[in-house]
């Protein structure tokens, strides 16, 4: 076994006792769980900077981590920081923990070169904004899940092991609105920092490929949802399909395009 496979297969099993850490039988926000919860932060952050070594990489798989490990830091510190947040470990670690797995399978996957017409500062700038949006509309979107998961057990009247351990209604509908605000100002930072890059590149600000288009129409709806909601009062399951479908547009937008060039376009050169 190669030291890269067996530091990719550590992170992996970095996250593996936050995927479990709520089912046991003192379930509690204590000192265990953070510990836990560190760890899960920890893996996949020591392998993508291994990885990275101070130069920033563009392949599919080295952006999956990446997110991961965004992803998990910001949850660490909504866990720190709200009292509810904590009860969606059930939802996120084990969907972080399938990114994880999927990004292990494609880890050979080729890479673009990044380009260095872009000044560091901007490209770094770019960067964060990006991992920051992902990672915080990750978590607007898990909420929103929940939110879903726990009315369609109040509606059956038969509550799961599952929505037993998640937020209650209300909560999950806090955390999902606070969440898709920070998203969307954090978004409209990094379309901006985008269109420097850009002009850099090429003298324009817009260019409306794939990963534009899908970025700002992701922006659209979660400003058509926060509207709504504070116009109608839109809320429940509808605001979380929403939201669910702005999650959607940015996955497309950020890893599924690398998934499209990295590795369906490579595979189909190769051919």
């Amino acid at each position: 076994m190669s030291t890269s496979l067996a530091l990719n297969l550590t992170a992996l099993a970095a996250l593996l006792p936050a995927a479990f850490v709520r089912w046991r039988r003192n379930d509690s926000r204590d000192a265990l769980f953070f510990a836990v919860l560190l760890l899960a932060a920890l893996g996949p952050m020591l392998w993508s900077a291994a990885q990275l070594g101070g130069v920033w990489r563009t392949g599919f798989a080295m952006s999956l981590w990446v997110t991961i490990a965004a992803t998990m830091l910001l949850f660490v510190g909504l866990a720190i920081a709200t009292r509810q947040a904590w009860r969606l470990t059930p939802l996120l670690v084990p969907y972080l923990l399938l990114l994880g797995i999927i990004a292990t399978i494609w880890a050979r996957a080729p890479e673009l070169p990044v380009s260095e017409a872009v000044p560091a500062g901007w490209l770094d700038a770019h960067i964060v904004f990006a991992l920051a949006t992902y990672g915080l509309l990750t978590l607007a979107a898990v909420a929103g899940t929940a939110v879903f998961l726990q009315e369609r057990a109040m509606k059956a009247k038969h509550p799961t092991a599952l929505t037993r351990l998640l937020p209650a209604i209300a909560d999950s509908e806090m955390l999902e609105v606070r969440l898709l605000y920070a998203a969307e100002a954090v978004l409209a930072l990094g379309v901006a920092s985008g269109m420097a890059a850009q002009h850099f590149l090429g003298g324009s600000l817009l260019e409306f490929d794939h990963k534009t288009v899908l970025s700002l129409a992701a922006f659209v709806v979660i400003a058509a949802l926060l509207v709504a909601r504070r116009v109608s009062g839109l809320r429940g399951q509808r605001a979380a399909r929403w939201a669910l479908i702005a999650y959607l547009l940015l996955t497309l937008a950020y890893p599924g395009v690398k998934f499209v060039t990295d590795v369906l376009m490579s595979g189909t050169s190769n051919v």
